[in-house]
């Protein structure tokens, strides 16, 4: 008989332990699923083999046997690895990783074959040409691909500089050597285009997708087919980094410096991260891409950590679209009170009129921003977030963007009784609706999460304005991501102050990437591009630098903020909110659990708080939140101070308040 410690899955900080069954089967090893019987009552539970022995160091009294093993899924060596390492890492439960690595949805009972890829066309596409600076990046990462070391290269490429032609080249050379490769993408909304590539350059057979989009049977039989080792690339979102290969010897992050590949939900893990674990176990290369790096690994590049390729061309020699910059405070004074600047609004006629494309970018969904009354100054907020809720016109209801919550458009404010209640602000749907009012004559779509929510929708937009059957697209970050079409020949920004005035550290850094990257969407053909920037803070720093295009003179500025107020990637950040519906007892924790790390850390933590999160209730549930930073240098002895807090805190079963921890958030909220 050999002895196996398994994780049960069970969703409870009491039950996250190793737990020694006997096992009488001889095949039974690391990463099985197996089904074992729990608890006082033997109940059945899934489990996941994390050791197998031959022997005991000492009995295990009332030792409880396996029932049986999943012939279908288990996970191999390097994930249950991983998955211990996520949870020294993120501060989450063993099952928390291992739900990373197991297929969603069962097996099809009727055997039917549920392939995302079956109403797939496209047409076979032979390797391009590189130019000088794509040769040579190229042959750095088959260099490094040769040595089997494990390394991470950072491409730092202007827009439309042929990153992916990079990118399907090394992924040749890595499956032509027997070994597989993940090929990532910030957005789901990028995947059709990036399919479509990697089909015409690897046909069907080959390729696999992963994302949350496809339907529960399709990611488990696309897993199945993964895990068998009949696809060796791999392409998806964020979770794709999880795929179930067994010898990848590359992984890429497209659009590295996307906020999306952090994960806000438990476990909250980095996919870079994981992707470098991953790696690191294989001796393979991670390869992040983007033209706008993060300030966190722009800084590692230069620091010796990661490797730095950079090209400074585009493909197709083509110079980067002139950009200006309009300042609204300017068009106000000239009686222009509409969200379009006489310069934008010449500027589109003069594009329509040649047969170009027109890109519209707003990073603010719904028609406006935010609901009041102009009599009392009451506005919406949401019943159980307490944030502003937005005003959506086609639906005539205010919708809180944070948990969907809707409720009718007021008529009478509640507080005062006025009907002086109105709609402010600007969103994607009153752009749209302004664009066919001034013109009339040409098509407008409009891309942001409002129009993608149906399944299909993504593909149709994009391939509208692809044949050209769309003029004027309008959008949020949705349309400043990857997306690569020739005919665009101008980009308008209607307002880059919206990011800019978020209460995040990070404002300035997302405000120049989106800024940088909706101006690369123009002149991706083989004619010039033209990008306005309407803003009100003409003078910002990141609002110059995006406009140069000058990633430099904004990196060394922002860096330079980062070390005064010791940032990241100065420290690290934590992010600890107690939550609970006992709003006394919240408060009192939170102020027990701020002693408590205190007294281990003494004052080399800085440590922020208690006080309110920003949204404080939710849905009966009152957050407090606090922020701490630990040096680099010190994330070990400051993660082990939250797990003994919370061993302190909250392992008492009678304890009604939780512990949520984010290390490095990319959101406050």
């Amino acid at each position: 008989m050999k002895y196996v410690d398994v994780v049960i899955d069970n969703n409870s900080d009491h039950t996250d332990e190793l737990y020694t069954y006997g096992c009488d089967f001889d095949e039974v090893k690391v990463g099985d699923k197996v089904y074992v019987p729990f608890a006082k009552g033997n109940k059945r539970r899934e489990a996941y083999v994390f050791t197998v022995r031959e022997q005991l160091e000492e009995p295990v009294r009332g030792l409880k046997k396996i029932l049986e093993i999943d012939p279908e899924v288990s996970l191999t060596e390097e994930a249950v690895d991983t998955c211990r390492w996520m949870k020294r890492r993120y501060l989450c439960k063993y099952i928390d990783g291992v739900k990373c690595f197991t297929p969603a949805g069962t097996s099809s009972k009727r055997g039917k074959k549920r392939d995302p890829l079956a109403e797939k066309d496209y047409v076979p596409d032979a390797p391009k040409a590189l130019n000088p600076e794509q040769k040579a990046a190229l042959e750095q990462i088959c260099k490094r691909l040769k040595e089997g070391e494990h390394r991470i290269l950072l491409i730092q490429g202007v827009t439309g500089s042929g990153k992916t032609e990079i990118y399907l080249q090394a992924i040749e050379e890595v499956v032509n050597s027997g070994r597989q490769a993940i090929m990532m993408v910030p957005e789901i909304s990028l995947t059709p285009q990036t399919i479509q590539r990697f089909l015409s350059r690897f046909g069907k057979e080959r390729t696999a997708i992963l994302h949350s989009k496809l339907s529960l049977g399709q990611r488990y039989d696309e897993w199945m087919r993964i895990r068998r080792g009949e696809a060796s690339i791999v392409i998806g979102a964020r979770s794709a980094v999880f795929a179930p290969l067994e010898n990848p010897g590359i992984i890429i992050l497209d659009e590295e410096h996307e906020t999306s590949y952090k994960s806000d939900k438990t476990p909250k893990y980095d996919a870079l991260e994981v992707a470098a674990k991953r790696m690191g176990h294989h001796k393979g290369l991670v390869i992040l891409g983007s033209a706008t790096p993060s300030v966190i690994n722009a800084y590692r590049s230069r620091s010796g950590l990661f490797d730095l390729i950079r090209l400074e061309k585009r493909y197709n020699e083509v110079p980067l679209p002139s950009v200006s910059i309009v300042d609204m405070r300017e068009e106000l004074k000239q009686g222009n009170h509409t969200m379009f600047s006489v310069e934008l609004v010449n500027a589109m006629e003069d594009t329509l009129a040649k047969g170009r494309q027109v890109i519209l970018f707003l990073n603010r969904r719904g028609y406006s921003t935010f609901v009041s009354c102009r009599n009392c100054g009451y506005t919406v907020t949401c019943p159980d977030c307490g944030i502003t809720m937005t005003y959506h016109k086609h639906e005539n209801a205010c919708v809180c963007h944070f948990c969907g919550k809707k409720q009718p458009q007021l008529r009478t404010c509640p507080e005062c009784g006025s009907t002086y209640i109105r709609h402010f602000g600007t969103g994607t749907e009153q752009v749209e609706e302004t664009v066919r009012q001034f013109f009339g004559n040409a098509t407008v779509a409009r891309l942001d999460l409002d129009t993608v929510r149906t399944k299909g929708s993504i593909d149709k937009i994009l391939k509208d304005f692809q044949k050209g059957k769309t003029q004027i697209l309008v959008g949020t970050q949705l349309v400043a991501k990857g997306l690569d079409f020739a005919n665009v020949g101008l980009v308008g920004i209607i307002s880059a102050d919206v990011t800019l005035n978020i209460p995040d550290f990070r404002s300035a850094e997302r405000t120049f990437q989106l800024v940088t990257q909706a101006a690369g969407r123009a002149g991706r053909g083989d004619e010039t591009g033209r990008v306005i920037i309407q803003t009100y803070s003409p003078d910002n720093y990141a609002v110059i630098a995006a406009s140069h295009q000058d990633y430099e003179e904004f990196y060394e500025q922002e860096l330079l903020l980062r070390r005064q107020l010791s940032y990241p990637p100065f420290c690290d950040l934590y992010q600890l909110v107690v939550a609970g519906e006992n709003e006394a007892e919240v408060h009192r924790i939170s102020q027990a659990l701020k002693d408590s790390l205190r007294a281990q850390l003494g004052d080399q933590a800085s440590i922020l708080g208690p006080g309110p999160a920003p949204m404080y209730l939710v849905n009966g549930t009152y957050r407090m939140q606090i922020l701490m930073k630990a040096p680099n240098g010190k994330r070990q002895e400051f993660s082990q101070a939250v797990v003994n807090a919370r061993r302190q805190l909250f392992m008492d079963k009678k304890q009604d308040c939780l512990l949520h921890t984010d290390i490095n958030p990319f959101s406050f909220i």
